[in-house]
């Protein structure tokens, strides 16, 4: 069995994500895509969060109709900061003689300029297959500044995407190249929609949707 790795915030998880996964599956072959929702992560502080069980139960309601994707919930589970290298060598022994090939690691391509301040950046390269997806780069935030996510530490002093080679990279020599759509699909401006009160309805699964108007996610308010 080939499995893949996508994990992030999904504050919330949208169809973008979904649709990325799919890429990896249909594109790359794998027969699963693990989404695994960070608890806290190392390089970004998150902004307009609920906490980790609502983000894993978005991320559970929009997996539910497709048996490729699952959802992983070992990172809130094991809590505190979460590493990649400690996921990776969790499910490395929870799949044991079930694997015919590397975990495959997504990673969008405005992550790789601070890869290599990853927590065994070095081991992360050599234990899966890393792939890189194309991220729209962002033009206007300035509107969704009070809902955009903080760098922290070094991580906020990384070059942008845009002047970063990935094939100067060592740690990066033998990554696939996806050719995923890029959609102008983010959390960011999900958030800032439900905020502002502004039509974000088709931009999530509908569980997803469903799941924050129940809640009250976000800010959201019945009108």
């Amino acid at each position: 069995m080939k499995i893949a790795v996508l994990g992030g915030s999904f504050n919330p998880i949208h169809l973008g994500h979904l649709a990325l996964a799919d890429e990896v599956c249909t594109q790359l072959g794998y027969d699963k895509v693990l989404f695994i929702p960070t608890h806290t992560p190392p390089h970004k502080q998150m902004n307009d969060a609920p906490s980790a069980e609502r983000r894993l139960q978005m991320v559970q309601a929009a997996c539910r109709h497709d048996k490729r994707f699952v959802a992983e919930d070992c990172e809130i589970k094991r809590q505190g900061v979460s590493y990649t290298y400690d996921t990776i060598l969790y499910l490395q022994k929870k799949y044991e003689g079930k694997l015919t090939d590397k975990i495959g690691l997504v990673m969008g391509d405005d992550l790789l300029p601070g890869f290599h301040l990853w927590n065994h950046a070095k081991e992360l390269s050599e234990l899966c297959q890393i792939i890189i997806a194309r991220r729209p780069s962002d033009k206007d935030t300035s509107r969704m500044s009070r809902h955009a996510n903080k760098a922290v530490g070094d991580y906020a002093n990384t070059v942008a995407p845009e002047q970063f080679a990935p094939e100067d990279d060592p740690l990066l020599q033998n990554a696939s190249q996806l050719d995923n759509p890029m959609l102008s699909i983010s959390s960011t401006d999900i958030r800032y929609r439900i905020a502002e009160g502004k039509a974000f309805k088709f931009l999530v699964p509908p569980a997803v949707y469903d799941c924050i108007l129940r809640r009250n996610l976000y800010g959201y308010k019945q009108r």
